[in-house]
């Protein structure tokens, strides 16, 4: 890893989570049913909040609020995932969100969007 990804990532004070659904056979039913299973846990990252007001003609303008999180570029994170980040200042809390659409990977880093989380599909 060189410099400036080292230099990168130690700015990200964030952690998250990453779940997925596995497969669970019951032994006794011998029916297949869904679990979440954690993929990856206490990942550095940086969660970054964007409010966006936009007008569509009318006199009313709308709010919207975009959610991006940086992670290392190495990580792959399958679509639909459950993402649960921890932000640990004064006050810790915890976001959890789903991934949404394709990661923009970079050299140093990659950007996710997300959304917020509404339940396994």
């Amino acid at each position: 890893m060189n410099a400036q990804r080292k230099a990168l990532e130690r700015m990200w004070k964030d952690r998250c989570t990453i779940l997925c659904q596995k497969k669970v056979t019951n032994p006794d039913t011998k029916l297949t049913d869904f679990e979440e299973a954690p993929l990856l846990e206490d990942v550095p990252c940086k969660l970054s909040f964007e409010k966006l007001t936009s007008t569509d003609g009318d006199n009313v303008a709308a709010k919207f609020q975009n959610v991006k999180l940086f992670l290392s570029p190495d990580i792959q994170i399958p679509a639909g995932c459950k993402i649960i980040v921890n932000r640990f200042n004064e006050v810790q809390r915890e976001f959890i969100f789903s991934h949404s659409g394709e990661a923009g990977v970079f050299t140093h880093h990659q950007e996710i969007y997300l959304e917020l989380w509404k339940g396994w599909a």
